[in-house]
């Protein structure tokens, strides 16, 4: 028997079948729209991709590399000298290393070079959870390092500071820290500038080349005289710019953390040494320049000094009255006391003050430090005379240079400076010292002592080349505050071409002796005209070429050679009289020069002539951009009107 359907229960089962059409037809309109817009999106009308987005997410792949953290160092001509490199350090945080003492042995099986136990400590040390285990890495370390798979160990990218040169100009550049900061040399001088401008080089007035020269040539001096050390400085006359300044014994830059004191000692600008004979063109200069002294006064130098306990001699005595170019010819201290005693202690302090002896030279590194020498209260009649002739009183080599750039360049003193000129700037301003007579007739005078045939400086003698300077042989100070004896220091003051002069060249050999090899040519001597005038002379050969200053020849190197032709005893011009026998003091002498000679000073001293010789000593003139040299062909017409 069938059973009926319930009404109610029919309608209800339409409904559902109802509803259930209704959500597919739905779904499946929803599903058509969707298509047809995935197909307007991608076919028919396609959107262009957001470039800008995709690169947010793509992951660079390309070599370029980030911009160094600090600027590199070049010579003048733009050889690199400091440059920083990329790189990697290896750290490690201890409280993620499961085991310190076999990751310490996996890490020395790739770097032997490790302390194993060393790093074990490092890496056991949970007391921190950042320690370096090295610094720099090669990229090969890196990679092998990396394939340990270490729990606990990473790595940085980090940057590393080389110097392509090594040893050459290393006390110049100086260094950094591991983190990049400057700690001496020009790298501490201008670590903000370096940091803060890393994209433009910072370029130095050395010349590389030059550089290598002159460390060559004080080397082979220091090793043939088994010297402790040795200094070399080559400066411009016309802007005071550093061309080479070298000590020996050196270090390599890359080293500097490593290398002895002895070595990383820079002689030229720490090193404080009595100057010997050399400051005699201080005392010759200074003289020239007050007007109380001419080239052809003559003075006393037939019999020692003797003041208390103390006797002024001279090496080779000539017991006879010199002029002043013979004085400076011979090198003469007596000569040099008695001109010395005729200014007096203020004008000798105010000269030396004026040209920076008592101060710290205005060089860009701060190694430089300060000269040393007698207060006012203790700058009697025996310092007036020992400092004349560079006793008493000690300096840096640089700053003994700097003072020296006046004496031959027409009277114009430069602040030294170790940075190249910017294109297209200005010359450096200069200040007028001296006159521009007085550097002339120096010039004369510093050129006889090369070519005169009893000159201390015969072996700086370059063919082709007008050399001119001074010799020094100084005493050694001990420990102790005494001389030592039987050592000294061994210098040459040169400059050239004379009749120009474009540069100025010193070299120091500290402490030489007259070794095996050396003494057929010394003679056993060891004074600044055996040691050091053919270290001078082997830089100019070598440098004059490369600076493009040519070596002269026939006519032209007999008319400058005439040119600078000065007598080492000059007659006095007619209406001048000489001072000499029967005349040994002019106006204005000091007191201590009649003390020195043993006679009465007169009741009245003429103040006037003094005062007007201290104005001269105390010339400061700052002067413009264009400062000319007078030429050496003017020589000849004012040694006969100096001082008038």
């Amino acid at each position: 028997m069938t059973k009926a359907l319930d009404p109610a229960n029919g309608l209800v089962l339409r409904r559902l079948h109802f509803r259930t059409w209704l959500a597919i037809g739905g779904f499946m309109l929803l599903y058509m729209s969707l298509v047809g817009k995935l197909l307007v999106a991608t076919v028919i009308v396609p959107v262009k991709p957001n470039h800008a987005a995709i690169a947010a997410l793509t992951p660079p792949t390309g070599t370029n590399l980030l911009p160094p953290l600090r600027a590199e160092i070049t010579d003048r001509n733009g050889v690199i000298l400091a440059v920083s490199l990329p790189g990697a350090a290896v750290y490690a945080d201890p409280k993620q290393v499961a085991d310190p003492s076999q990751a310490a042995k996996l890490i020395k099986g790739v770097m032997p070079a490790l302390d194993q136990q060393w790093l074990g400590h490092r890496l056991a040390d949970r007391r921190h959870d950042f320690v370096y285990l090295v610094r720099n890495l090669t990229a090969s370390q890196e990679l092998a390092l990396n394939r340990l798979g270490i729990p606990g160990v990473y790595f940085r990218k980090t940057e590393h500071r080389h110097y392509p040169e090594g040893v050459l100009a290393a006390h110049l550049l100086g260094g950094v820290t591991p983190d990049q900061r400057g700690i001496a040399g020009i790298e501490s001088s201008f670590n903000k500038r370096l940091t803060i401008e890393p994209a433009h080089p910072l370029r130095l007035s050395i010349d590389i080349g030059a550089q290598e020269i002159v460390r060559q040539e004080i080397l082979k001096a220091m090793n043939d005289y088994d010297a402790s050390g040795a200094c070399g400085i080559v400066m411009s006359a016309r802007t005071g710019r550093i061309l080479a300044m070298a000590s020996v014994p050196g270090f390599n830059a890359n080293g500097l953390g490593a290398a002895p004191p002895n070595a990383r000692f820079d002689r030229c600008v720490s090193g404080d040494y009595e100057p010997g004979s050399v400051f005699k063109l201080m005392t010759l200069a200074m003289a020239l320049n007050s007007g109380m002294i001419r080239p052809w006064d003559r003075f006393d130098t037939t019999h020692p000094l003797h003041v208390g306990q103390f006797i002024v001699t001279d090496f080779e005595p000539v017991h006879k009255w010199l002029a002043l170019p013979h004085i400076l010819a011979v090198s003469s201290n007596i000569g040099a006391s008695r001109i010395a005693t005729i200014l007096g202690p203020t004008i000798q302090r105010a000269w030396l003050r004026k040209l920076g002896f008592f101060g710290k030279p205005p060089i860009q590194l701060p190694e430089a430090t300060s000269g040393l020498y007698h207060v006012k209260s203790e700058w009697k009649l025996l310092t007036t005379m020992t400092v004349s002739f560079g006793n008493g009183i000690a300096m840096s080599p640089l700053q003994l240079v700097s003072a020296i750039v006046p004496v031959v360049n027409g009277g114009i003193y430069y602040k030294p400076s170790l940075l190249a000129a910017e294109p297209g700037a200005a010359p450096p301003r200069g200040v007028r010292v001296m006159s521009a007579r007085t550097s002339l007739i120096m010039r004369k005078m510093m050129r006889n002592v090369v070519t005169a045939s009893d000159g201390t400086g015969i072996f700086a003698r370059v063919p082709g080349y007008l050399v001119g300077g001074k010799t020094g042989t100084a005493q050694v100070v001990g420990s102790n505050g005494r001389y030592l004896t039987h050592l000294n220091n061994a210098s040459f003051m040169a400059a050239f071409p004379m009749n120009n002069p474009l540069y100025v060249v010193y070299v120091v050999v500290l402490r030489p002796h007259a070794t095996h090899k050396m003494r057929p040519f010394c003679h056993g001597f060891t004074t600044g005209g055996y040691v050091a005038a053919p270290a001078v002379a082997r830089i100019i050969a070598r440098i004059g070429p490369m600076l493009g200053i040519m070596p002269l020849s026939g006519s032209a190197l007999a008319t400058a050679q005439d040119q600078l032709s000065m007598p080492l005893d000059p007659t006095a011009p007619s209406g001048f009289r000489a001072l000499g026998p029967g005349h040994p003091f002019p106006p204005g002498a000091s007191r201590y020069a009649y003390e020195l000679a043993g006679k009465n000073p007169p009741a009245h001293l003429d103040i006037a002539a003094y005062e007007a010789a201290l104005a001269r000593t105390e010339m400061w003139q700052p002067i413009g951009f264009n400062t000319e040299i007078r030429p050496a062909a003017a020589v000849s017409e004012v040694t006969s009107h100096a001082g008038s």
